[in-house]
């Protein structure tokens, strides 16, 4: 009892200090949005030229599928993080210094990030009632078919998805920006894996239940498609939950799953898994120990505690004291009038230096790839390939933009300096242009080659908004997850699929908004512009 004590307060401890996070109403406000977009038709789940009536039953499993998709990659940029905020606030080391073993922090940590999840879900759930309500093709409420997706498929992925996020943590090499891509392509991976087997066989669906259907996703296609073959027997099994799709629907009428053993212990599959993860990143968790943690990090330590400033201003005053011994007396003197003029483009050339700083060989190599590549791929290739993966490849060298004073405590000198608002943060965000233009540059070669001036407005506009959003990004938030986890999506959904209106490459016409975009790089400047300069106020 005394055990399940501790857990339900560290649980509960870890909750509260969420929910009052900036990230929090953040991943809600997506929350909502996500649920909004469903509720209106844009996100659509077609099978062929059908789709189900909204009744209790399809808006139930509707919801559990976007939740399951879309929730899964968002929420874990958000839960992810716990362990190194009780590092750095040095909560740890007193947790530490407990009888509380490492597999029963990291399942407390697991089961934290889990509630977070789960109260998206929940808000998942209140927008499936509104929506079966208020689109009125059946109005007949019948809670377990509404709610029954959404607890056996929904809540799992989330449980899962908490569990990597703590291993995530416990991984050294996992723990930073890195692992915040690396997810990115796993969580597209288990989405993918499981969906071939819709087209499969009832005993192919057991197995993949069991071992691929991370989502549900799969499940619950393959018992609308036997719902709708008995409707229609020429249905050729084409599945899509869509973003943006608009056209004619037939609808046909689906009451529900027909639950069984195999898909409740597959669910329970999937809880297992999720527990297991959390107990196996005890074994990678350092328990805060400052001589592993020393060995693992070395100096990267500093970049993320926020003691960081304190440590170096010891460092710096050791410093003096030393000279003063040794006889030496310094005087500071106002800087001249005349010696303020700073020569703009180096300092532009000094951001792009200290965003290169520390890039090794391969991704030199890889960068003048893609450029190479843009310029000799065909043109459509260019546009909706080669250019997809030019502008994922800087992530990281993007995300410290307009946090990079605070993480390595310079704020005390470069908001000191003269004119800092007005010289240093366009030249930072100038840098990160550069480096847009430095990856995909070869494909605006064969526009303005190709005459095709629209198409280099979308890709100008799309160069400028990349940083623009990554210094709104990390003067408001001070750190650079946030952008990872925005741009990844933002990413993944407007430029690898083209949806109109996301697409922020710009060179696709179907897909194109360059004067939107250009519109919001000046609000993202202009956000910036003020954090920043309120950030100086209280320098």
């Amino acid at each position: 009892m005394r055990a399940a004590r501790v857990l339900w307060h560290l649980v509960k401890a870890d909750f509260l200090t969420r929910v009052r996070r900036t990230s929090f109403l953040l991943t809600l406000g997506f929350t909502l949005y996500v649920g909004y977009e469903t509720f209106v038709g844009h996100i659509v789940l077609r099978l062929g030229e059908y789709r189900g009536v909204y009744n209790s039953a399809w808006v139930g499993a509707l919801m559990a599928m976007v939740t399951s998709a879309f929730l899964s990659l968002v929420g874990f940029y958000i839960v992810k993080g716990s362990i190194l905020r009780d590092e750095t606030t040095r909560v740890g080391q007193i947790l530490a210094a407990t009888p509380m073993s490492k597999s029963f922090y990291t399942l407390a940590k697991w089961l934290g990030n889990f509630a977070v999840l789960a109260s998206m879900v929940g808000v998942m759930a209140v927008a499936a009632l509104l929506m079966q309500m208020v689109r009125g093709e059946d109005r007949t409420l019948h809670w377990g078919a509404l709610l029954g997706p959404l607890v056996m498929y929904a809540l799992p992925a989330m449980a899962f998805v908490a569990a990597l996020a703590v291993l995530w943590e416990t991984l050294p090499w996992l723990r930073g920006g890195f692992g915040n891509v690396v997810y990115f392509f796993v969580w597209t991976g288990l989405l993918t894996l499981g969906i071939g087997a819709v087209m499969g066989h009832e005993a192919t669906m057991r197995t993949s239940a069991l071992f691929q259907d991370f989502t549900g996703m799969p499940t619950l296609m393959h018992q609308m498609r036997d719902a709708l073959v008995r409707v229609d027997p020429g249905f050729k099994n084409e599945f899509e939950l869509s973003i943006g799709w608009h056209g004619p629907q037939k609808r046909f009428v689906w009451n529900g799953l027909a639950w069984n053993g195999v898909q409740l212990a597959a669910r329970l599959a999937w809880l297992g898994y999720a527990l297991l993860i959390a107990l196996l990143a005890a074994v990678f968790f350092h328990r805060f120990d400052p001589a592993r943690v020393a060995l693992r990090g070395g100096l990267r330590r500093l970049e993320a505690a926020p003691e960081r400033g304190e440590v170096i201003e010891l460092k710096a005053a050791r410093h003096l004291a030393e000279q003063s011994r040794e006889g030496w007396r310094g005087m500071l003197t106002p800087v001249p009038r005349g010696e303020e003029k700073t020569r703009f483009f180096a300092l532009v050339a000094a951001e792009l230096r200290l965003m290169l700083h520390g890039q090794k060989w391969w991704w030199t190599v890889g960068a003048a790839g893609l450029f190479a590549g843009c310029l000799a791929a065909p043109l459509n290739d260019g546009r909706t390939g080669v250019l997809v993966a030019a502008w994922l490849w800087p992530l990281l060298l993007w995300a410290p933009m307009g946090n990079r004073e605070s993480r390595w405590a310079t704020e005390s000198l470069v908001y000191a300096s003269p004119h800092a608002l007005a010289r240093q943060l366009p030249a930072a965000w100038l840098a990160g242009v550069l480096v847009a233009m430095a990856t995909g540059g070869g494909l605006a070669i064969r526009l303005a080659v190709a005459g095709d001036p629209h198409g280099l407005v979308g890709w100008v506009a799309g160069a400028c908004f990349i940083p623009s959003l990554a210094l709104a990004c990390g003067v408001w938030s001070g750190g650079s997850k946030l952008f990872e986890a925005v741009y990844i999506v933002w990413w993944y959904v407007g430029a690898l699929h083209h949806v109109a209106g996301l697409d922020y490459t710009g060179v696709v016409a179907a897909s194109a908004r360059p004067g939107v975009y250009a519109g919001l790089t000046v609000m993202l400047l202009g956000a910036a512009w003020m954090g920043r300069r309120a950030k100086l106020a209280y320098a």
